[in-house]
């Protein structure tokens, strides 16, 4: 059984460093992907996080969605030297995990 409460919270760090990594790529050139990546990640994890706190019956398979897209989101700033990257990937990795308790 999920530890929701780890779910969310990991959710919630992940959106806050996928945003802070858009901002420190937006300008940075061969980063689009990563950009890409991260608006897509935040959202996610932002959904998935509400509907943990909610208990809905979606919950589930939102954080499987979740988990691969945090994962694509990982691979992409593994990518990078930037620290916003390598603190992203970090957080991407934590909730993937988290997300699949």
């Amino acid at each position: 059984m999920k530890n929701v409460q780890v779910s969310i919270e990991a959710c919630l760090a992940c959106m806050v460093e996928c945003e802070k990594c858009i901002d420190g790529c937006v300008t940075a050139k061969h980063h689009l992907e990563c950009v890409k990546l991260c608006q897509d990640c935040a959202d996610i994890c932002a959904l998935c996080a509400r509907l943990c706190a909610r208990g809905s019956q979606f919950a589930d398979a939102l954080c499987a969605l979740c988990v691969k897209c945090c994962e694509a989101c990982a691979t992409e700033c593994s990518k990078h030297d930037m620290e916003c990257c390598k603190k992203c990937a970090e957080a991407c990795k934590k909730c993937a995990e988290a997300c699949k308790m």
